[in-house]
């Protein structure tokens, strides 16, 4: 069965980016640190970015980070999607204005302009396909920004959240919840590293 897994790094405080982020700097003042456990050596840190990303068949994400990965200083073939450990998944990005051209055009993009759950629908679409072709049961990621996750939460559109934990206190930034819906949570696997604590929890 095809899961809508939402996977997110955060901080200690809540924030999935720091300040002032813009297109050249998308995790925003010190975000970055968010992110050192996927370019870690760690083999855990390893384990855990391989076997995510091997087994999504579609990855969801919102306008403003489109910009960010599709811009100048965004995704490379060192920093893209898996950072190495997977194929190209199809992209479903939710916007109300498709771009009039992509600079990753080696990428499977689908914009969708009639909502995050039409998005959500198309990227199940794409992830089935997959795996039909693949042989093996493949899932769909919603990757972010904070603001995409916490929709898809508040819409009950979510049933795997994965939290990497980072061991750093922003301050300020964009925070993954501002209130919204109730949730129970029933906790799956916990697993620690020295750049930050894997979380992935059940949504009931």
């Amino acid at each position: 069965m095809t899961r809508i897994i939402a996977d997110i790094s955060v901080s200690l405080d809540g924030f999935v980016a720091g300040p002032d982020p813009d297109p050249d700097n998308g995790l925003g003042a010190g975000g970055e640190a968010l992110h050192t456990w996927a370019f870690s050596d760690d083999p855990d840190d390893r384990r855990i970015l391989r076997e995510a990303t091997a087994r999504s068949g579609a990855v969801v994400l919102g306008r403003r980070l489109f910009d960010v990965v599709d811009g100048p200083k965004g995704w490379n073939d060192d920093s893209g999607y898996g950072a190495g450990e997977v194929g190209k998944p199809a992209f479903v990005v939710v916007t109300s204005t498709p771009p009039e051209s992509v600079r990753l055009t080696d990428l499977d993009w689908t914009f969708v302009t009639s909502g995050l759950p039409d998005a959500v629908a198309a990227a199940r679409e794409r992830a089935e396909a997959a795996s039909s072709q693949r042989g093996e049961e493949l899932d769909v990621v919603i990757m972010g920004g904070g603001a995409t996750i916490g929709s898809a939460l508040d819409a009950g559109l979510v049933d795997v959240l994965t939290l990497h934990l980072a061991p750093v206190v922003l301050g300020a930034g964009t925070p993954l919840f501002t209130g919204g819906t109730r949730r129970t949570l029933v906790r799956r696997s916990v697993t620690a590293t020295s750049t930050a604590t894997h979380l992935t929890y059940d949504l009931v």
